[in-house]
């Protein structure tokens, strides 16, 4: 059975799968690929894309490798969920989001060969790769997670030298 606390991890990768997969489906029903719709000029876009490869386009069209390697990845988060004794909330948001990540764009290969990616964001004119929410989840939750880590090993470090 499930802890409470892998409970919290899967309904926020849930939705965070819901998320990914609604905006993606909106897309591709509203867009043509390669069109561009500014929501902020010289900031924000909206532009889609199906990219064949994995972060930045690299690995293109090694849809079987990246569906491999997104499998094994998956498989030690769950490990990792389970292990996890979760002492900040921010274990819980960052397992998450990374998890709905994952799973969102692994959706995408399977289903689609390749995945959705449409939000577009320039900033001081230099135009950063396109992405989506799922890409979001696991960029935002693996940078959480490791500052949570940070953050729980400062705390042990001061209060081991405070029990001295």
């Amino acid at each position: 059975m499930f802890k409470k606390n892998e409970i919290i991890v899967y309904s926020i990768g849930l939705f965070t799968i819901l998320l990914d997969q609604l905006t993606k489906f909106l897309v591709m029903k509203n867009m043509d690929i390669a069109k561009e719709v500014s929501i902020i000029p010289n900031f924000l876009s909206l532009f889609y894309v199906e990219n064949t490869g994995a972060a930045f386009s690299s690995f293109l069209n090694q849809q079987l490798f990246l569906i491999i390697i997104s499998i094994l990845f998956l498989v030690v988060l769950i490990i990792l969920i389970r292990k996890e004794k979760y002492t900040t909330i921010f274990s819980h948001i960052s397992l998450g989001i990374l998890l709905g990540g994952m799973i969102g764009n692994l959706i995408d290969r399977l289903f689609l060969g390749a995945v959705v990616d449409f939000i577009s964001v320039t900033i001081f004119g230099y135009k950063f790769a396109v992405f989506n929410i799922a890409d979001m989840g696991i960029t935002c939750g693996v940078a959480i997670y490791l500052i949570s880590c940070i953050i729980m090993e400062i705390k042990k470090e001061e209060e081991k030298n405070n029990g001295c």
